[in-house]
């Protein structure tokens, strides 16, 4: 095992959070663990908050994607601090986010690629493995992707939802000139217009429920932007749809011409009312849906951010420290328009 590098040296005390069971969570001190063959330790700079992580606090995730007791923290950035056995020691000391899916890399489906479809089953850091919302945390290394030295950690935090949308771009495969439109303006809406933008389209519309986003839209590419109860044109090329409320994924659809092609990244309740099937079929529509990231589009995400094409430091309005869990979770569902994305610190 490598020795710490000294720019991250040091011992590492604090609390992580734990949820014990729904509704249920305590402060414990925190060891690191020791990483073994092929893993690596690294200390966390932040921990982002969503609405996954409120499901998880709630109780109101789906069965078998949750084991509790749990520590949360899906959407992380952080620092190598020491490798274990097979991974290379220059991994030390570098800045680092990582893809949460812990996929078999046997069966077919991650031969191809695919491994947020393993068919080994479903295991995710911060929901059935211990997640960042600690002092530091311990996983695969292959699962690393290395960011440049200047990169800004608090902004690298939200690569995690910024990777599931690059997943949704990828297939959504927009070509220059197209024009293009994203359904919904949280974090993931505007992480799917700084994507789209780079492509360089010749109409990038967005349609949310506030027009306090249309600021943030524009700032990130948008060259229109409209309210769903607004008149919407039907004649885009490309639509995103990230919402994730009942009526959501009918709104993109109505926004594409004929054979236009969608993407679906928002889980909506059960229950909700779902697309047409005759007119998907009717108007040859192409419809792609996105759980999850991929090594590939992690490594896109990481592109587009080491570039200056992804920016997504402007969505963060708080950062906490770790002890005052629950009131990030309440700030997180407490519909306050001056609440973006709330970074846990530990």
């Amino acid at each position: 095992m490598s020795a710490p590098d000294a720019s991250v040296g040091g011992a590492v005390g604090g609390a992580a959070v734990v949820v014990e069971a729904p509704g249920t969570h305590r402060l414990v001190p925190h060891e690191p663990r020791e990483p073994g063959p092929g893993e690596a330790l690294v200390r966390v700079h932040a921990a982002g908050i969503c609405g996954s992580d409120r499901e998880v606090y709630q109780g109101n995730r789906p069965e078998g994607y949750v084991r509790y007791p749990l520590t949360p923290g899906h959407e992380w950035s952080g620092t190598v601090w020491r490798v274990g056995a097979g991974v290379p020691g220059e991994l030390a000391g570098r800045k680092v986010v990582g893809e949460g899916f812990r996929n078999c890399q046997v069966c077919d489906r991650c031969h191809a690629g695919e491994t947020t479809l393993c068919t080994a089953g479903y295991e995710e850091t911060g929901f059935t493995q211990p997640g960042a919302m600690a002092p530091t945390l311990t996983l695969p290394a292959r699962l690393l992707h290395v960011l440049p030295d200047d990169a800004d950690l608090s902004a690298a935090a939200l690569l995690e939802p910024a990777a599931c949308i690059a997943a949704a771009a990828l297939k959504a495969r927009p070509v220059p000139g197209e024009r293009v439109a994203v359904v919904g303006t949280g974090t993931l809406g505007m992480c799917a217009t700084q994507f789209l933008r780079a492509a360089s389209p010749s109409e990038l519309l967005v349609v949310g429920t506030r027009d306090d986003r249309e600021a943030l839209g524009r700032q990130f590419g948008a060259t229109s932007f409209r309210t769903k109860d607004q008149p919407l044109p039907d004649d885009f090329d490309v639509v995103i749809e990230t919402a994730g409320s009942a009526d959501a994924a009918r709104t993109a659809a109505g926004l594409l011409r004929r054979g236009g092609r969608l993407v679906l990244t928002g889980i909506p309740a059960p229950g909700a009312d779902g697309l047409d099937p005759t007119d998907l079929v009717v108007r040859q529509l192409e419809v792609h849906t996105v759980f999850g990231a991929p090594p590939d589009a992690w490594a896109h995400t990481v592109r587009m951010f080491a570039a200056g094409l992804l920016d997504p430091l402007p969505l963060v309005t708080h950062e906490l420290p770790l002890a005052e869990f629950p009131a990030a979770i309440e700030l997180v569902g407490s519909g306050d328009p001056k609440v973006g994305k709330v970074l846990l610190r530990p």
